[in-house]
């Protein structure tokens, strides 16, 4: 039976396991989202709503408990400067888990974990990459349609025809073309 059991063990011993989750947890407030297997970014969810709550408070002993888990001054920083005051109304689920798809390698099924309200900063990235996108097809468009357009050009005219000259690789030029080199010192 399973009466009490608490947490996930993720097939590492306690130490390894709180190490893993605060460093995941540190690279989610980084960067707001992360990819990771579906087992932990559930646990990863209840460790970094934790800490969101406690961060709510903004006292010193709320940073000083947070502190114990978030080790990187950065991250601590934006916790209490920007993830709280924007989750301050809400009661509960800062983080959402959006199921990814199986990896390669081992099957392993993999999650996107983010921190709700942050979604916009992704989604503005998503419409710049499709701007550029568009921007480059419709540029390449350009480009055949003017090497259309010259091709045609080509076809129509036709190019000038040089007089040909028998044998002779380099023909000899009028008294006109020839240029005068320079003279070196100590000639006249």
């Amino acid at each position: 039976m399973r009466h009490n059991i608490d947490h996930r063990k993720l097939g590492r011993t306690t130490e390894h396991r709180t190490a893993m989750l605060r460093n995941q947890a540190i690279s989610l407030i980084k960067n707001d989202r992360i990819k990771t297997t579906l087992p932990k970014a559930k646990e990863l969810k209840r460790f970094v709503e934790k800490l969101i709550t406690l961060a709510k408070r903004d006292t010193l002993q709320a940073r000083r408990l947070a502190a114990r888990d978030i080790q990187d001054f950065e991250a601590l920083k934006k916790l209490f400067g920007t993830v709280a005051p924007l989750n301050s109304q809400r009661q509960g689920g800062y983080t959402k888990i959006v199921r990814y798809g199986f990896r390669i390698g081992d099957g392993a099924e993999e999650a996107i974990i983010e921190l709700v309200g942050r979604e916009k900063k992704f989604e503005d990235k998503t419409k710049k990459k499709a701007k550029k996108a568009e921007k480059a097809v419709e540029k390449k468009e350009e480009e055949t349609t003017e090497k259309v357009s010259k091709e045609a050009e080509a076809k129509e005219t036709p190019a000038p025809v040089e007089p040909e000259t028998k044998g002779e690789e380099n023909p000899p030029m009028a008294e006109e073309e020839k240029v005068d080199e320079p003279k070196k010192e100590g000639e006249e």
